[in-house]
This record gives structure tokens, sequence and C-alpha cells, in this order.
């Protein structure tokens, strides 16, 4: 019995997928859009949180230093997000049909290497003064309720800074890496296939 497998014509009868340009095109385009999107709305919700954060300081006079310390805590997390955010804008603003595959694909990896500083490094502290903020923050009012609402008070607290840290934190950056990678795949499949066809 005759078992001769020929590889390569295996290899030349399989289906390739070759992604569409224009395609590819208009989904990093609608990536970089919905971005910059995010960005206009976490900076306008961030600074609206700052100003009320600033307006209840003004309005109700906290007494404790820790109180002072912090809102000065919780509005400098916001500041610090908001001055790495920022720095993504560049990236996001130019994306056009006149960029060539190999310039499309190094701002989509640039982007993915702010993205990832952004999801790590300034998240981990933007979290990390925001909670010690809100608990310093709440000490004061802690202090004037009856022992078993302070408890819960502050146990309500922790656990919806652990449930935005462990849940909704990790599954956006899921989301992001997935849509950012894929894009990237696609394009690398594109300019592998655009070499060998020259």
């Amino acid at each position: 019995m005759k078992n001769k497998i020929d590889l390569k014509e295996l290899w030349n009868k399989q289906e390739t997928t070759t992604p569409d340009a224009k395609e590819l095109f208009d989904k990093i385009k609608r990536l970089k859009r919905n971005n910059l999107y995010a960005l206009i709305a976490t900076n306008v919700a961030l600074l609206l949180t700052c100003a009320f954060i600033g307006f209840v300081w003004y309005y109700f006079q906290p007494e404790m230093i820790t109180t002072k310390i912090g809102i000065v805590l919780a509005i400098m997390a916001m500041v610090l997000y908001l001055f790495a955010y920022n720095r993504m804008i560049p990236l996001l603003v130019h994306v056009g049909y006149d960029m060539n595959n190999n310039q499309c694909l190094q701002q989509l990896l640039k982007l993915k290497e702010k993205q990832l500083f952004l999801q790590t490094t300034i998240l981990n502290i933007y979290c990390i003064l925001l909670s010690v903020g809100l608990f310093l923050y709440l000490i004061e009012y802690a202090l004037r309720m009856e022992l078993i609402w302070a408890i819960v008070s502050y146990s309500v607290t922790f656990l919806l800074i652990v449930v935005v840290w462990f849940d909704f934190r990790l599954r956006k950056i899921k989301k992001q890496q997935a849509k950012i990678n894929g894009l990237i795949d696609k394009l690398e499949v594109l300019g592998r296939q655009l070499t060998t066809n020259e």
C-alpha cells in the first residue's frame, strides 16, 4: 500500500483569505474614531468630576486634613490620567487612505504601545491614588457616623473598588487589546501578501 502525501499540493489547495484593504482601513479608521470619542468623553467626564470635587471642597469646607489630602489625591489622579491619555491624540487624529500599509501598521503598533502603558502603569497609579484619596476623604464623615454605618460605608467603597479593579478594568483591557491585535494581524497578513505579489 502506497501512502504518499504531497505536502506542497495540500498547501497550494488550502484556501487563504486575503483581507480587503479598503475594509481593513475602514476598520482602523473606525477604531481610531471610537478611541478619539472615548478620549473626549473621558476628558469631559473627568474634568467635570474635578470641578464637582472642587465645588464640594469649597462649599462644605472640610475640617480634617485627611479630607483635604483625599480631595487633592483624587484630583491629582484624574489630572495625571488625563495627561497620559491625551498623549494618544496624535495617533488618533491622522489615519487615511493616503497612508501605506507599513505606515498604518507602525501607527497601530505605537497606539498599542501607548494603550498598554495607559492600561498598566497609568491606570494602576490612577486607581491607587483615587482609592487612597477616597478612603482619606471618608474618614471625616465616617467619624460622625455610628460604627456600623462607618463599616458599611468603607465596605461598600472597598467592594466597588475591587469590582472596578478586577472586573471592569480587566474586561475593558481585553476588549481593547483584542480589537487592536486583530487589526495589526490583518495588516501584517496584507503586508506579507503585498510583498510576495511584488
